[in-house]
């Protein structure tokens, strides 16, 4: 009997109509397009407005443009997991009222986070389950409203930003195609670095914290930046090095979307090609948990069956990993 891999058998996406570009930033806050773009390649990104919509809106939708492409059957999919740093609430799981509202009303479901690693992690985690053998469909979204926490005052957080969704679908592949090797870490004494410091269980909102704009995300930029282009520039020279891969066998990197110079930095470590690199930063900002579902459904067009592809990603905690995947379809 072949060994089962976990492959990438669909994608999906959703981003939200808002377009928050830099030159509406200007009038917000002390910036402008050429400062914003030279030092992090965005132009513009999305932004959910509608009131009492959260994380779960962009989720169901991202998810129901795959369900739509494809013409799964929601009752198929056994396991639903929403990548999130940024769930609609406390206690009440974003993956199982996206699991319901789509349909999928024989899955478990359950959110994953590890800030902009947590679609990462989750492919690992998909994998996993469907190598197990006893899960045949697994839907796997990244989905973030960063925008639910983000100060309009703050020139260091505001331009980096956007809301927006991606879903892949993973099924069990016989052609050693989909996950090959992962290579993911951790490290909590970056947790001072990156985070919204109120709202949690140690610092619980107050009026007097909401006031001050406590509950905001804070990020020591210089420090971030420098644990990420080193880490994330480190993890793909390993999973390659693991694997006997040299630049010319790889068709893509897929490193999060976060800044333009850590992803330009992680690809001139391995020397590879630009026309390798998947980029669309630009666009949307950093979605966090969404960017690489973004980046797929992106260039699905592009992806033939048997590319190989590296992804990689850094996120708050610090958490931060590289994903070695074969693609497992032409569209």
């Amino acid at each position: 009997m072949s060994k089962i891999s976990a492959a990438i058998t669909a994608v999906g996406a959703y981003v939200p109509d808002y377009v928050l570009t830099n030159q509406i930033l200007e009038t917000l806050v002390d910036t402008n397009d050429e400062w914003i773009t030279s030092r992090t390649g965005i132009k513009e990104r999305r932004i959910l407005k509608e009131e009492g919509k959260g994380t779960s809106f962009l989720a169901i939708n991202a998810a129901k443009d795959l369900i739509n492409k494809t013409g799964l059957n929601p009752k198929e999919i056994d396991l639903v997991i929403v990548a999130t740093a940024t769930p609609d609430m406390k206690a009440a799981s974003t993956a199982a009222f996206t699991a319901t509202e789509i349909g999928a009303t024989n899955a478990f479901s359950f959110d994953l986070e590890a800030a902009c690693s947590s679609f990462l992690f989750g492919m690992s985690t998909a994998s996993s389950y469907i190598e197990s053998g006893r899960y045949k469909k697994i839907l796997l979204i990244g989905a973030d409203k960063n925008s639910s926490f983000i100060d309009y005052k703050d020139r260091a957080t505001c331009i980096i930003f956007g809301d927006g969704a991606g879903a892949v679908l993973f099924e069990p592949n016989t052609e050693n195609l989909g996950l090959q090797d992962e290579y993911l870490r951790s490290d909590g004494a970056g947790r001072e670095f990156l985070q919204a410091t109120y709202g949690g269980s140690s610092y619980p909102s107050t009026p007097e914290a909401v006031a001050e704009g406590k509950h905001f995300i804070f990020q020591d930029g210089k420090t971030v930046f420098k644990n990420a282009v080193f880490n994330m520039a480190d993890v793909v020279v390993k999973i390659l090095e693991r694997n006997n891969l040299s630049k010319d066998d790889i068709a893509w990197l897929a490193a999060h979307q976060a800044n333009k110079r850590i992803i330009d930095a992680t690809a001139n470590r391995i020397d590879l090609d630009q026309n390798k690199v998947m980029m669309n930063i630009e666009k949307y900002g950093n979605t966090t948990s969404a960017t690489l579902p973004l980046l797929l459904n992106d260039y699905e067009s592009q992806l033939k069956k048997g590319d190989k592809i590296i992804f990689a990603a850094f996120g708050g905690g610090f958490t931060w990993g590289s994903i070695y995947l074969k693609w497992a379809y032409n569209s």
